[in-house]
């Protein structure tokens, strides 16, 4: 079977050419952000056809990331501190934080940009009001590199050369993966639902570790019909309901990702009476 990806080409963007530290993206790819290593900020929001030097200070920028939508923005410089924009970069907000590292070399968001994530050479600190105010974590004293949020932000990993630690209540406690490869790692990332990783290794290869999904029905009203949904998993499923205890039946119309959230979603049509859904793998 033919790699649909092989046949890709790539084209140089309007972006100048300079020594770029760090980029993100929205979920659909349409805004962009990057951050130079002694520079600006840049954003771009058609896909990088054209790109925008943003207010933000010229200073050493680290690291950078983005919320689905592509409104806020979470930058981190190496010395500096915060910066954070909830209007893809058209302004930007200082966070004078109690964060005690100084050098940030890492830095993720959940879907919704609420909670944050920033990793220094020996800590990490999280913020769960859009950076606001922040939390020194305690996580083993490792040289950091990389950092991966779930979309919804409770799960977190940290990467260091040597190893990944994980948190599942949004850093408030860490455990390290211990059936990782051995080797010196270089980079992470992860699905959605934070149940798949991808870790990439300096002349090791790369790997890849998946535990079953869990993913969570969240029911609310919308109008006179309710919206079921539920993050966008790293496995199939199929979503069933049942109005009594006779029987499963898979609902018909298909779910839309909501890519503001990163969640899959469905309406119901009102029925008069109680019911059941469930998320079942085909």
């Amino acid at each position: 079977m033919t790699n649909p990806l092989s046949a890709q080409t790539w084209t140089q963007t309007s972006a100048p050419t300079t020594n770029w530290q760090a980029i993100a993206a929205s979920a659909d790819g349409s805004k962009l952000v990057a951050v130079v290593k002694v520079g600006g900020i840049y954003v771009s929001t058609n896909y990088g056809a054209t790109w925008v030097l943003t207010a933000a200070p010229i200073t050493n920028w680290t690291a950078v990331a983005s919320s689905a939508d592509g409104r806020k923005i979470f930058a981190a410089n190496y010395q500096g501190g915060f910066y954070t924009s909830t209007n893809s970069g058209a302004t930007w907000v200082r966070r004078m934080t109690n964060a005690v590292g100084q050098y940030w070399v890492a830095a993720a968001s959940s879907s919704d940009g609420n909670k944050l994530a920033a990793a220094d050479y020996f800590s990490v600190s999280t913020s769960t009001n859009s950076g606001a105010t922040w939390t020194n974590v305690s996580v083993s004293n490792q040289k950091w590199l990389s950092l991966v949020s779930s979309a919804d932000g409770s799960k977190l990993f940290a990467m260091s050369s040597w190893a990944i630690y994980a948190s599942t209540n949004s850093g408030m406690s860490w455990n390290p993966l211990t059936s990782m490869p051995k080797g010196s790692c270089s980079s992470l990332a992860g699905s959605a639902d934070g149940r798949k990783l991808v870790a990439a290794y300096y002349q090791g290869g790369i790997y890849t570790s998946c535990s079953q999904p869990t993913p969570r029905l969240h029911l609310a009203p919308s109008s006179n019909k309710s919206v079921l949904s539920w993050i966008v998993p790293s496995a199939n499923f199929v979503l069933q309901q049942r109005a009594n205890l006779s029987g499963w039946l898979d609902v018909t119309n298909p779910p839309v990702l909501n890519l503001t959230n990163l969640q899959n979603e469905v309406i119901l049509s009102p029925t008069g009476s109680s019911g059941f859904c469930r998320l079942k793998t085909p």
